[in-house]
């Protein structure tokens, strides 16, 4: 993939080769935070793909720096699909497949992938 990220606050996001790639620098424990966030960033940035029908999978990686936030994966998830419901899909029950994980990273962040699936 190339380095063609649209930038919008603390969001950025870029699609190549059917996948997109959302990310959102910094964490809180506040899952609902993310929601207005991204979908502004869409809203106002966002210049990619319309939303597509079928299945996908999702990938959802919550990347801390020491110990891990007390936060809901569930929760997250649902605020980040919602977020991205309307840009990367019609509806969130298109997700066929969803991973969500906490895991240490070198920065706090957000980490977004949506893949189509079967081609």
């Amino acid at each position: 993939m190339d380095d063609d990220w649209t930038h919008h606050g603390k969001v950025r996001a870029r699609e190549a080769e059917g996948v997109m790639e959302v990310v959102v620098d910094g964490l809180t424990t506040q899952a609902k935070y993310y929601k207005p966030l991204i979908y502004e960033f869409f809203r106002k940035a966002w210049r990619g793909s319309r939303p597509a029908w079928g299945d996908f999978n999702v990938e959802i990686g919550m990347e801390y720096v020491g110990d891990p936030p007390w936060l809901d994966l569930d929760n997250l998830a649902k605020a980040l699909l919602d977020a991205i419901k309307g840009y990367a899909f019609h509806d969130d029950a298109q997700v066929a497949r969803l991973l969500v994980e906490r895991r240490s990273g070198e920065r706090e962040r957000i980490v977004i992938r949506v893949t189509k699936m079967g081609g």
